[in-house]
């Protein structure tokens, strides 16, 4: 596996370009004064030591330099094996509800906004754990199989609308049964799950799935997200908000007694998320309750510097760069015109 261990000096590779129009330039206004003074063939004739390729060649050594510099600072590496590591930690898989109830604003900015951002900090909070994600409404499927990687996982999360199921709904159960499914199968890690929905719409057997997914020993709990209240829910592009099939405002409530009696018998815990910070901080606390294993990565160790490679090929660049004289060699020029005389 080839990398750069400080890949933003790389820009310094933009450096290049300019100086290729600086020299080009510089070049253009040469031969332009030169012009100024008489006939170009005539000034060559006048200054038969002057080479016409020998800059080109030096410049073209010195720019190639420079973007090798760029690379060596970099320092580029290579990892030379993969490695199993085994690190203490859990294995957390997200269950979040992206039907179109997530898009109402009790929350702000939005249901499904305020469950990524939560999301996206408890991401940041994890350092030897795995986490997968699940979304559902009508239907669930799995956005993100269980992973160490942390950055694909904020990666995935950024891409997560209510577009990702056309069907409507709100399969609770469905996505808990999945979740379950798809932790690895090491024995002895702690395991959760955490739903992340309004609860509305409920479909039917999400407390029995808790139920079968806290038998096997994995945690169920639940984020409940909204006010019992409600809110209309926009719709998309407009001013407007849904309506039901009388010309009704629908209005959206978070159904806390389902949410509770989910967490309930997944043997976990439920908090309401509102506009602040709390419901993170809880989950963050119950799953570092969990029992810490040790969970099995698999990374790229011993990573082996590039760099004195790159350095060689510079110094020889500067040093041919060096050698190289704008001039033309005086003595192939005397012996150029001593076959001439003859």
């Amino acid at each position: 596996m080839f990398r750069f261990e400080e890949p933003a000096y790389l820009y310094l590779l933009f450096l290049v370009p300019l100086l290729v129009l600086f020299y080009l330039y510089s070049n253009y206004r040469r031969r332009k004064a030169i012009r100024r003074f008489g006939d170009p063939e005539l000034m060559q004739q006048l200054m038969p030591a002057v080479s016409k390729y020998r800059p080109d060649v030096k410049f073209s050594l010195l720019v190639f330099a420079i973007a090798l510099f760029s690379v060596l600072l970099a320092r580029p590496q290579f990892g030379s094996k993969l490695e199993t590591v085994k690190r203490k930690g859990v294995e957390v898989m997200i269950a979040l509800d992206i039907s179109n109830s997530m898009m109402a604003q009790d929350i702000q900015p939005t249901r499904l906004e305020k469950a990524k951002r939560l999301i996206s900090r408890l991401v940041d909070g994890m350092e030897n754990d795995k986490i997968g994600m699940i979304v559902f409404a009508g239907d669930a499927f799995t956005q993100l199989p269980i992973t160490s990687d942390f950055i694909s996982a904020k990666m995935f999360l950024e891409t997560i609308t209510p577009e990702l199921v056309s069907k409507q709904g709100t399969a609770i159960g469905a996505a808990i049964n999945l979740a379950a499914r798809s932790f690895t199968p090491q024995e002895g890690v702690g395991k959760t799950i955490i739903v992340i929905t309004d609860g509305e719409n409920h479909e039917g057997g999400a407390v029995e799935a808790a139920k079968a997914a806290a038998e096997k020993g994995i945690q169920v709990n639940v984020l409940g997200i909204g006010m019992p209240e409600g809110a209309p829910i926009p719709i998309k592009g407009t001013n407007d908000f849904r309506r039901d099939r009388e010309g009704n405002v629908v209005v959206t409530r978070l159904d806390e007694a389902m949410c509770q009696e989910i967490a309930k018998d997944g043997k976990g815990i439920y908090i309401r998320v509102d506009n602040t910070n709390s419901a993170q901080k809880a989950i963050e606390k119950e799953i570092n309750k969990m029992a810490k294993t040790d969970v099995e990565s698999k990374v790229y160790t011993d990573f082996n510097e590039q760099f004195q490679s790159v350095a060689w090929i510079i110094l020889l660049l500067l040093l041919a760069e060096l050698l190289i004289l704008e001039c033309k060699n005086p003595l192939f020029r005397n012996i150029h015109l001593f076959s001439n005389k003859k």
